[in-house]
């Protein structure tokens, strides 16, 4: 059913590597290794540990699990400015004289350590104050080296192209008034059609999946992966004041990709509902286990669980006389794929075969790898309300953020791949701005369709009628 919501550089090829080992710097920072693995440490000797110095860099899984997941504890404005703060105290970068031998030696580093933040989690820097923090930092120590200054208007340049390029909220879907759309009920009988539908825009189901696989990777190229950890920021027990973010969650992106799916799920069932004929309705349900199918071919697995999810919707799955005129076969095994029992065992399965496909691909046609995301974002949910963020000696579970990193940089490594079907303008726009019914003029449609087989039924088809159509 429809779901509510209650840089490449850090990603091997082969995936997330979760393992950082111990290092010469680490025994100093208070950080508790296990195995080799860094399990715990208080807030600030994590923080110390991402600062680099002149012979010191983090390792790139350390900086993304970090960043990631340190918003739980510190808001990014406050991490930056700490982060800023030390470096100017360590690097002795306020004094008259700079050692330029050492600043020479820190301002690569340094430089990378801002290119890695901004690159892969460039909504920090939304806020003035975090791209004041930047510029000072480079001001500090551009006077040791000429190129640091090419190097600030490269960052400066490649952060201000992420911010504008436009995140989707609402955008790019057509906000039309329910309830004129649900009055599309009463041109069912009409002919022609009043409404145009899928199969005058698309009839080839291959090519409905590919559009779909292009609406999916570019909704998905504007999540960023802090928005996994925002949406369930909780209060940190530590701090008395204030929660992270508590009044300015930013997760847009997000909610709008959950809203996408919910659309397509309902945007399916309206194009079953609405024919007025059983044949013709037989026919678009036939289109669609076909389009379902190739998503899973393609491994859209977002768009498959839509489409099944709309079939399955009440107003269409009652309709008894439709689907006996249509061959169900196939659409038993994609119900059988993502079947829910085992904790969907059958479609992780199927996952894990896609993800296996994309890590050793030789196209971008291999790569696609789009996961079920309500599933996605329920896992990440489990895994934070399954494990305390802070230990009772109130350090920071780090063993659970490298678990949390190893899932979110996942699917930050699928969705940058590149969609490699030609985009048809047409069939996109039709997608996002055809009129679909809510749950009451599915239920209207479906009734007019096939009568109300119980008194139940009649009585609603009769307050719908009156509510929707202005009938008696």
């Amino acid at each position: 059913m429809p779901q509510t919501l209650s840089s490449t550089s850090m990603f091997t090829p082969c995936g997330f590597s979760p393992h950082l080992h111990s290092s010469k710097e680490d025994d100093q920072g208070g950080l508790i290794f296990q195995d080799g693995n860094l399990t715990s440490a208080s807030l600030d000797a994590l923080i110390q540990h991402l600062i680099p110095t002149a012979d010191y860099y983090p390792e790139k899984a350390y900086i993304f699990t970090f960043l990631l997941s340190a918003r739980l504890f510190i808001e990014p404005q406050e991490l930056f400015s700490r982060v800023c703060h030390k470096c100017i105290e360590q690097q002795q970068l306020n004094d008259p004289v700079l050692d330029k031998a050492r600043i020479r030696k820190f301002g690569p580093k340094i430089l990378q350590l801002l290119t890695e933040w901004t690159e892969t989690f460039p909504y920090d820097f939304q806020e003035e104050q975090m791209v004041g923090h930047l510029k000072d930092m480079i001001h500090r120590i551009a006077p040791c080296d000429e190129a640091y200054w090419k190097r600030l208007n490269q960052l400066l340049q490649a952060l201000n192209q992420k911010l504008a390029t436009p995140s989707h909220g609402q955008e790019g879907i057509v906000k039309i008034n329910a309830a004129v759309s649900d009055k599309l009920v009463a041109f069912k009988s009409k002919s022609p059609s009043i409404q145009r539908e899928i199969l005058s825009v698309c009839s080839d189901p291959y090519t409905l999946a590919q559009q779909l696989t292009h609406v999916e990777l570019e909704r998905l190229s504007h999540i960023g992966p802090e928005e996994f950890v925002q949406a369930f920021v909780h209060k940190d027990p530590l701090d008395s004041t204030k929660s992270c973010f508590s009044d300015q969650k930013k997760t847009n992106n997000l909610e709008a990709y959950v809203k996408w799916f919910n659309r397509l799920c309902y945007l399916v069932a309206t194009e079953i509902c609405m024919p007025a004929k059983k044949k013709q309705r037989a026919q678009v349900i036939e289109f669609f286990i076909d389009v379902a199918r190739e998503c899973f071919n393609i491994g859209n697995f977002n768009s498959l669980m839509a489409i099944i999810s709309g079939m399955n919707m009440s107003p269409v799955s009652r309709l008894k006389k439709t689907w006996s005129k249509v061959k169900t076969a196939k659409f038993f095994i994609l119900e059988h794929q993502m079947d829910p029992t085992g904790n969907f065992y059958n479609y992780r399965t199927a996952l894990r075969g896609a993800a296996h496909r994309s890590l050793t691909a030789h196209s971008n046609r291999e790569k696609i790898v789009i996961p079920f995301f309500s599933l996605l974002i329920k896992d990440i949910y489990f895994l934070n309300e399954g494990c305390a963020n802070r230990l009772p000696n109130g350090h920071v579970n780090f063993e659970k953020f490298l678990e949390l990193a190893k899932q979110v940089g996942e699917f930050i490594t699928w969705k940058q791949v590149e969609c490699p079907f030609e985009q048809d303008h047409n069939i996109i726009h039709y997608l996002h701005t055809a009129p679909i019914f809510t749950e009451d003029g599915l239920y209207l449609a479906s009734y007019e369709s096939e009568s109300p087989e119980n008194q139940i039924e009649k009585e609603r088809w009769k307050t719908l009628r009156t509510t929707i159509l202005g009938k008696t």
